[in-house]
C-alpha cells in the first residue's frame, strides 16, 4: 500500500442517514480522501446517527474505539415482531401490545447485566457463514446468546402501541434483541453517543471533508478523559 494511503490520518465523526450502509459511508469517505478507511462499529442500514470513520494511520487504534459504551434512541413497535427485528423484515407475528405495567417490568428486566439470543440478522457467523446470508436462504438455526451491559434504559414516549427509549449500552449490544425481548420491532433506531462523542459533533457524510477529521491522539486523550472523570 503506498504511503499515501496513510494520510490524511484522522477520526471523522459522522452523522449516518437512513439507507446506505456502514460500509457504503466508509467506501464514499474513502473516495474523498484516497486514503485507508476503516470503521470503529457499523449501524444497519435502517439506522441513523454517529458512526466512527478511521483514515489512514488513525485506522490503528480501531481497537481502542470498538469497545466503548453506546447510547441509542429507538421506536420500538410493540404489535408487530419481525423476522429482522426491524423495519426492513416480513411479519412474523402480530399481537396485542402489553399494558403500561406489563412493559415496565418488562424494561425492569431488561436493565444491568443481561443475556439475550443474537438477532438472526447479524453478521455473526454461525457454523462458519454469517447469520443474515442463511437468514435470506430460509435457514433456520439456533442463534447463540450474547452478555451485555444495559447501564440505562429510559421511556421517553409510550404511545400504547409503541415505545421510545433511550438507552446506554455495552459494546456489542443488539437493539433490536431488546425490542424483541419486549414483544415488537424497531421502527427506527439512532446511535447518539459513543464512548465521549456525540453524535450533535458528527458532520454528515456529504459535508465530510479532509479538514473534518480529529487527530487520533487527540481522541484517544478524550476516552482516557472521560474513562478518568467516570473513575473518580
Amino acid at each position: 500500500m503506498p504511503a499515501r494511503a496513510l494520510e490524511p490520518a484522522g477520526i471523522a465523526l459522522v452523522d449516518k442517514p437512513a439507507g446506505p450502509s456502514s460500509f457504503a459511508i466508509v467506501a464514499q469517505i474513502r473516495r474523498c480522501t484516497g486514503a485507508r478507511t476503516g470503521h470503529a462499529g457499523t449501524l444497519d442500514p435502517f439506522a441513523t446517527g454517529l458512526l466512527l470513520v478511521l483514515s489512514g494511520r488513525a485506522t490503528k487504534v480501531a481497537q481502542c474505539l470498538v469497545g466503548l459504551d453506546k447510547r441509542y434512541v429507538t421506536e420500538v413497535d410493540l404489535t408487530r415482531r419481525t423476522s429482522t427485528g426491524d423495519p426492513e423484515g416480513e411479519t412474523v407475528e402480530l399481537r396485542e401490545p402489553p399494558t403500561r405495567g406489563d412493559l415496565e417490568h418488562l424494561l425492569e428486566g431488561l436493565r444491568g447485566e443481561i443475556e439475550l439470543p443474537i438477532p438472526a440478522a447479524s453478521a455473526v457467523k454461525v457454523g462458519g457463514e454469517r447469520a443474515y446470508r442463511l437468514a435470506r436462504r430460509g435457514v433456520e438455526v439456533a442463534m447463540p446468546w450474547r452478555r451485555s451491559s444495559v447501564h440505562a434504559l429510559d421511556v421517553i414516549a409510550y404511545t400504547g402501541e409503541s415505545v421510545t427509549l433511550d438507552l446506554l449500552v455495552s459494546s456489542g449490544t443488539y437493539i433490536r434483541a431488546i425490542a424483541d425481548a419486549l414483544g415488537g420491532s424497531c421502527r427506527s433506531l439512532r446511535r447518539t453517543e459513543v464512548g465521549p462523542f456525540s453524535v450533535s459533533d458528527a458532520v454528515t457524510v456529504d459535508g465530510f471533508e479532509p479538514s473534518s477529521l480529529l487527530p487520533a491522539e487527540a481522541v484517544l486523550d478524550r476516552i482516557r478523559g472521560a474513562g478518568q472523570e467516570q473513575g473518580a
